[in-house]
């Protein structure tokens, strides 16, 4: 999942601007590829650490951080801040939904 993120932020923007209902579909995207970034961080790490939750949802934060650098060295791309609250979405809908879903340690066996 960090491999597709890391390929699609490289990609330059090349067009006339965005209609609104494109900027929301790109950023419905950065929702949904971080929660499903974040869950499988979770699912990885389940039984090998502790508070595996936590540590994916840094872990994905990070990324979102430094995917938003990356693109600041991707011609006509800018980094965001604000795709970093965004894609902070997608990773507390995945915690949301982990918690909920799984509220004690996942069974053994």
């Amino acid at each position: 999942m960090m491999g597709a993120i890391f390929y699609f932020s490289a990609q330059p923007f090349e067009g006339p601007e965005l209609a609104w209902w494109e900027v929301a579909i790109r950023k419905l995207g950065h929702v949904a590829g971080y929660a499903v970034l974040t869950f499988l961080w979770w699912w990885a790490l389940v039984g090998r650490a502790d508070h595996p939750l936590a540590i994916a949802a840094v872990i994905s934060l990070l990324y979102a951080a430094s995917d938003e650098y990356h693109q600041t060295f991707t011609e006509n791309r800018n980094g965001s801040p604000l795709d970093v609250g965004i894609d902070a979405i997608g990773i507390a809908l995945a915690c949301g939904v982990v918690s909920w879903r799984w509220p004690g340690p996942p069974e053994s066996g």
